[in-house]
């Protein structure tokens, strides 16, 4: 009874679009917190977030949205549209987890704040000439979902894409580093260690060379360059030589072209180790490349006031540009588009993404928070958009990407 119910709500459109999108936000406010606590508590790996997937468009199917399912090609994305408005918005939900950690990094949060978004755009859509998109990206935390969304063409008709992540701080403008992950593999021969050690060749001997070199690099990085890495696999008898090694290396970097240029030193040192013990080596990206986060300026300033209006208080640029976020497939977005991805802050006592204390606060009151106040801060940005002389500028840039 209780979806019936929704359905035949009666939906009070306001004389003004920002109080409009606002009210409505807080009228939904129990049926978002009910999604992100549902999402949290039943956390989904990368590609596999069928549940996460079904639960993020069930909200938008209710109100009216067009759902297309397996957006893209992707079994657990989806493609909601609402309205047949000449500026194209759209809004997008990530919902995968962690390995071990679930929703530490708070994509629960996002889908919830991001199903706010479009329904509250749902109530203005015909009165600011608007089509909104809610587009549900699986694998974020690992696949590259959005890039392989945008190579499928599922957001070639948009002129913005935006969404919100929780942090422990807030960010109107953050930066986000591009990302390079590779999977590594030795392989030489195995032989008995104490009988005929000198008839191996050590794969896991390559591993170590390799990660000796990635160490001494690390003197001679370029500001905004990093390695991490770890071995998956290096033998499994202490007296068997081992015949393969496996690695899993990530390389960032606050560009792309610096991003290519560390990964060529980086493989440098990864030959070497096949060099140093005669094994053969490959090296294959597990993912597509995530590229820099480049925010849309204006964008960016309008949800700034929006977070002071609510009374947060965003860091100031400076202190953004000098602390990257991380890496997202929304840099992939950004680059192809006007977008944004500010960082709505969750008081996790301290902790930030990708910490168990953080996933604790991603469905407690903070998180439910950022929940709410993002869907309006994001709302009325968009809003701005629509009433401004902006949207001018991104339906020209769309045609001519088009």
């Amino acid at each position: 009874m209780r979806a019936r119910e929704r359905c035949h709500t009666h939906h009070v459109t306001h004389r003004d679009p920002l109080t409009t999108v606002e009210l409505e936000v807080q009228r939904r406010r129990r049926d978002l917190l009910e999604l992100s606590h549902s999402l949290h508590a039943e956390p989904e790996l990368a590609f596999q977030e069928h549940r996460s997937c079904a639960k993020t468009q069930a909200l938008a199917a209710e109100r009216g949205f067009e759902i297309a399912s397996a957006a893209g090609g992707l079994d657990t994305a989806f493609r909601a549209v609402y309205g047949a408005g000449s500026l194209v918005l759209g809004i997008c939900a990530e919902y995968d987890a962690l390995p071990e950690l679930g929703h530490a990094c708070g994509h629960n949060i996002i889908a919830a704040a991001g199903v706010g978004t479009a329904l509250a755009l749902a109530e203005v859509a015909d009165a600011l000439d608007l089509t909104v998109v809610l587009i549900g990206t699986p694998a974020e935390e690992a696949g590259g979902g959005k890039a392989l969304l945008l190579d499928a063409g599922v957001f070639d008709d948009l002129a913005a894409a935006a969404m919100i992540h929780p942090g422990p701080r807030d960010i109107a403008c953050p930066r986000s580093l591009a990302l390079s992950d590779v999977e590594v593999d030795y392989t030489g021969r195995e032989a008995h260690a104490a009988v005929a050690p000198y008839a191996g060749l050590n794969a896991a001997d390559a591993a170590t060379v390799a990660q000796v070199g990635i160490g001494l690099l690390r003197q001679h990085l370029a500001p905004g360059q990093m390695v991490h890495g770890i071995v998956t696999e290096g033998g499994q008898a202490a007296n068997v030589i081992p015949a393969h090694a496996r690695m899993r290396y990530i390389m960032r970097a606050d560009s792309t072209p610096s991003l290519d240029a560390l990964r060529e030193r980086v493989s440098a040192c990864l030959r070497a180790g096949a060099i140093a013990t005669g094994c053969e080596f490959t090296m294959a990206d597990t993912e597509p490349r995530y590229l820099d986060l480049t925010p849309d300026a204006w964008l960016s300033n309008v949800f700034h006031d929006e977070m002071v209006r609510l009374g947060r208080e965003p860091v100031t640029a400076q202190e953004a540009a000098n602390s990257p976020f991380g890496s997202t497939d929304m840099g992939n977005v950004s680059q192809m588009m006007p977008a944004i991805h500010p960082i709505v802050g969750v008081d996790a006592q301290g902790a930030s993404i990708h910490q168990a204390a953080f996933a604790r606060a991603a469905a407690g009151p903070s998180g439910d928070a950022a929940v709410v106040d993002g869907s309006v801060m994001l709302a009325r940005t968009l809003v701005r958009l629509a009433q401004s002389d902006q949207r001018d500028r991104l339906r020209e840039l769309a045609a001519q990407r088009m």
